[in-house]
C-alpha cells in the first residue's frame, strides 16, 4: 500500500511540471529577487522580464525578498516549488559567502539551486568624497597618515574589506572600517563625508563621479571601465592578492527541470546580446555582460565558493 500511494504521489506531482520546454512557460514567471526594489538586481530583472514577455508572452512578476543578509531571499527560492514558474536572482552573497559568515543560513547554496545564468559582472569602484582631494591611493595613505583616527570608509564586499585591510597594512594607512549597513545609509555618509570612503557598485556612484562629488581612485574588475576609463584596476595598481568580482546570478530551485533551465539560460544570453538592450541596461551603467551556459555558471561558483572561503577565513571576521 506504501508502495501505490508513493507511486500515486510521485505521478500527481509530475502532473504539476511541464511536460516539455516547447510548452513552457503557459503561465506567468515569478522572479524572486534577495535585494529591495530599485537596486542593480531588481532593475535588471524587471527590464529582462519584459523582454522575456514579448518573446513569450508571459508576464514576469518580479518578488523582492530583502532582509536577514540577503539570506531572506535565497530561502524562498530553495524552498520554491521547482517547475520553472519561479527563477531567482540572488547576489555572490547569498550564493557563495554567507555560508562562510554565518553560524547556519536556512538553505544550502551549492545543493539547493540550478544555475541558469550569470548574466553580468558588478563593476565596483573605490571613490572618496572629493572634498578630500585626493586623487589616488598614495595620496589618500598620506591623508589618512596626516589625520590619523579622521577617515574611515566601507566596503560591503567581504573582497573588498580584505583588500582595504591589506592595502593599510602595505602603506600603513590610518583609516578605520565602517559596518556596512544598507545602500541608502552608507551612500548619504559618503556624500556627506562621514565616512568619506567607500567601494561601492560603479552603476550606483557614477552619477556622483560625473557630478564631481566623488574621485573614483580606482576599480575591482579585469579591465579598466569604458565609463571611467583613466581609473586603473587594483590589478594594475600591484594588488595579488584574492578577489571575487559581484555579480548576481540567476537560479531556478533544485529539480527544475533541464529542458527549462537550458531554455531560460538561451533566452536571456539572447536578450543581453541585443545592442539597444545590452548598452542600455548593461554597459552604459557600468554592468559588464558575461553570457554563460548553466554549465559554465556551475563551474564559476563551484572555484567562486572555493574562493570566498578562504578570503573569508582570511578577513578573520567573526561568523555572525
Amino acid at each position: 500500500m506504501r508502495t501505490l500511494i508513493a507511486a500515486f504521489a510521485a505521478l500527481c506531482w509530475l502532473a504539476v511540471l511541464p511536460a516539455s520546454a516547447e510548452d513552457y512557460p503557459n503561465r506567468p514567471i515569478r522572479a524572486i529577487t534577495a535585494t529591495s526594489a530599485g537596486g542593480t538586481s531588481d532593475v535588471y530583472m524587471r527590464e529582462l522580464g519584459e523582454e522575456l514577455r514579448k518573446a513569450w508572452g508571459q508576464p514576469i512578476v518580479v518578488e523582492n525578498r530583502p532582509g536577514g543578509g540577503l539570506n531572506v531571499g535565497g530561502q524562498f527560492c530553495a524552498q520554491a516549488r521547482p517547475d520553472g514558474y519561479t527563477i531567482c536572482i540572488l547576489p555572490v552573497e547569498t550564493l557563495t559567502y554567507n555560508e562562510f559568515l554565518y553560524r547556519s543560513i536556512p538553505f544550502k547554496p551549492a545543493q539547493d539551486f540550478v544555475p541558469i545564468a550569470n548574466p553580468f559582472f558588478d563593476t565596483q569602484v573605490l571613490v572618496v568624497n572629493s572634498k578630500l582631494k585626493v586623487k589616488t591611493l598614495a595620496d589618500l595613505a598620506a591623508l589618512s597618515k596626516a589625520k590619523p583616527k579622521t577617515l574611515s570608509y566601507v566596503a560591503p564586499s567581504v573582497a573588498l574589506y580584505v583588500y582595504m585591510e591589506n592595502w593599510k597594512k602595505e602603506t600603513g594607512a590610518d583609516i578605520v572600517w565602517v559596518p556596512f549597513r544598507g545602500g541608502g545609509e552608507a551612500t548619504n555618509a559618503l556624500l556627506s563625508g562621514v565616512t568619506p570612503v567607500a567601494f561601492f557598485g560603479l552603476p550606483n556612484m557614477i552619477q556622483y563621479i560625473r557630478a564631481g562629488k566623488l574621485t573614483a581612485l580606482a576599480v575591482d574588475g579585469d579591465k579598466r571601465s569604458p565609463l571611467i576609463p583613466d581609473v586603473p584596476t587594483l590589478r594594475e595598481l600591484g594588488y595579488k592578492g584574492p578577489l571575487t568580482q559581484v555579480y548576481f546570478g540567476i537560479v531556478a530551485p533544485k529539480g527544475t527541470p533541464q529542458p527549462i533551465v537550458n531554455k531560460l539560460s538561451k533566452e536571456i544570453n539572447r536578450i543581453d546580446k541585443e545592442p539597444a538592450f545590452r548598452k542600455k541596461y548593461l554597459t552604459s551603467v557600468g554592468l559588464e555582460p558575461i553570457e554563460d551556459t548553466p554549465e559554465q555558471f556551475a563551474k564559476f561558483l563551484a572555484a567562486d565558493r572555493a574562493q570566498a572561503e578562504q578570503i573569508v577565513k582570511e578577513s578573520k571576521l567573526p561568523k555572525r
